[in-house]
């Protein structure tokens, strides 16, 4: 793994090529990274970078305001980020991360928090089909039929796919093309859909099964 940042999903736009086509985006925010710890193989284990991200929050705890503190940072939300020992020799706790440590073309993994969509039935949240809207079927349109056995096991099996809670969870987007890079003001340009609503926080790293 490498180096990546945190970033706030702006929502998402398109951009037109030269030769006239057009690239669904989405516009990532990367403003006020910094490096916030550097851990070691030496002290902590294994190697890493912790990045932390400015953000304006009246629920920080007493240990992670002394951390701040500590690293004379404004307090926000963390990250890290796994990395080999060569690769941390650039950088210093504080050191501000800019958007230019991505490339454009580079193939990144976009980490997020699915929106919400509360409780769902099987035909919404998992694709099934519809049962026949015709005559002789009475309140079962959209009903997932049988889920048992028979007397053995004489029970549902767990993780069977039924209606339940939908969205609100961590997924990751992998291989996703940068299509450019706004440095100056810290936006980055990923070909296709990120997870999230507009507003919500991503981690930005490279790609792990494209290089």
């Amino acid at each position: 793994m490498s180096i990546g940042l945190i970033g706030n999903k702006s929502g998402m736009s398109r951009l037109f090529l030269e030769d006239g086509e057009s690239i669904p985006v989405t516009a990532v925010s990367v403003c006020g990274n910094f490096v916030a710890d550097i851990k070691t193989a030496e002290n902590d284990g294994y190697t890493s970078l912790v990045v932390s991200k400015t953000k304006k929050s009246n629920n920080i705890n007493k240990s992670k305001s002394e951390f701040y503190k500590k690293v004379n940072l404004t307090p926000g939300i963390l990250a890290e980020f796994r990395c080999n020992p060569e690769q941390t020799g650039d950088f210093s706790v504080g050191k501000h991360l800019k958007a230019d440590i991505f490339e454009i073309g580079q193939y990144v993994d976009v980490t997020g928090t699915s929106k919400g969509k509360g409780y769902a039935g099987v035909i919404k949240r998992h694709n099934f089909a519809m049962q026949d809207a015709t005559h002789g079927n009475s309140l079962s349109h959209r009903a997932h039929g049988s889920i048992g056995q028979c007397q053995t096991p004489g029970r549902v099996w767990k993780g069977k796919k039924m209606s339940g809670h939908m969205g609100n969870v961590q997924k990751t987007v992998q291989n996703l093309k940068i299509v450019d890079l706004d440095v100056e003001n810290s936006i980055i340009y990923i070909k296709g859909a990120v997870p999230g609503f507009n507003g919500s926080d991503l981690k930005i790293k490279p790609a792990l099964k494209r290089s």
